[in-house]
């Protein structure tokens, strides 16, 4: 419910913003902005945005300089779900078809490279150079994120600490850059912008966490892919590595893995789903998100007590607990 009240809170200015990412994806190549309309109509929570908005509290907050980084940072979240889609032949996306299952991979990866573009451009709007170097960068390590999963597609040797470096750089990242580019665009000072980059990076690790567990638990409605599809990608993610850690399930996994491995995909996954659920791996999983959430609720303490810190503290919790 408190979630629901601080989007109420803000709903003008999500408003505005909604509108400016359909602005800004329409362009006169009318099969690229009917592609990329066909994702950003799909809908989505908006996080990205709203972490920037509330960020923007903590400085001399103006709606038409939030933009400015709301806009970019959701297109370029935007963007990476296009060519995720493409290398996960994922059919689905928040229960709608993807751009590659409704018109094709070629169209897909143009699409993603012009939503890309088009958060570049609309970035150069504001004069900071440090937001340009920060958004370059993130964007180069989200790159190498998604490389590094696609290089361990069923590696079933990998350890946690290749799943946490490629979260950080898919997921974590980006949602730190939001908090800490909110702050710098609103002549923030620096310690503050560097608390809600902590803030960020730490809630965008437990919302991959929770999202990897989603992929187990959820339902396809709930989520807006069928369940189970990370392992049918391939994508090992910290509760299957955690199973596989198991000497009570871990032959019984491997056998599975390599069964889906075999057959690209298309066999049931029942089986390694019941598998890692049943594990003691997600208990340890879910104990490490809660640890994020701990991490992140910390880094918001020294900040000035704005409404915005309790609607970021806000997120944190249902972040560490949700289900969609």
């Amino acid at each position: 419910m408190k979630l629901l009240d601080m989007y109420a809170k803000l709903k003008g200015d999500i408003t505005q913003i909604e509108k400016e990412l359909e602005r800004s994806v329409t362009f006169e190549h009318k099969l690229l902005s009917e592609a990329s309309l066909h994702l950003l109509k799909a809908g989505g929570k908006r996080l990205r945005p709203v972490f920037v908005l509330l960020a923007g509290k903590f400085g001399r907050y103006n709606l038409e300089v939030m933009k400015k980084i709301a806009v970019p940072l959701e297109l370029i979240h935007m963007a990476s779900l296009v060519h995720d889609d493409v290398i996960d032949d994922a059919a689905t996306r928040r229960g709608q078809p993807t751009v590659k299952a409704k018109w094709d991979n070629r169209v897909a990866m143009y699409t993603g490279d012009y939503i890309f573009g088009r958060a570049l451009v609309i970035a150069t709007e504001l004069g900071n150079p440090q937001i340009h170097q920060v958004l370059s960068k993130a964007i180069v390590q989200m790159s190498i994120g998604e490389m590094e999963q696609i290089r361990y597609f069923f590696n079933t040797e990998q350890t946690i600490r290749h799943y946490l470096l490629r979260i950080r750089r898919k997921t974590a990242l980006l949602i730190a850059v939001s908090c800490q580019l909110g702050a710098i665009a609103a002549d923030g000072d620096r310690e503050t912008a560097n608390r809600l980059y902590e803030y960020g990076y730490n809630v965008g690790m437990a919302f991959q966490i929770r999202d990897d567990l989603l992929d187990l638990f959820g339902t396809e409605k709930q989520i807006g892919k069928p369940p189970g599809s990370d392992i049918r990608q391939g994508n090992i993610t910290l509760p299957v590595i955690l199973a596989l850690q198991d000497e009570a399930t871990r032959e019984r996994l491997l056998v599975e893995i390599a069964r889906i491995r075999e057959h690209n995909g298309n066999v049931d996954t029942r089986e390694a789903i019941d598998l890692i659920k049943n594990s003691k791996g997600i208990h340890v999983a879910e104990q490490l998100a809660a640890k994020y959430v701990e991490k992140a609720l910390a880094a918001l303490k020294e900040l000035p007590s704005l409404p915005a810190k309790k609607n970021l503290s806000d997120i944190a919790h249902f972040v560490g607990k949700r289900n969609y």
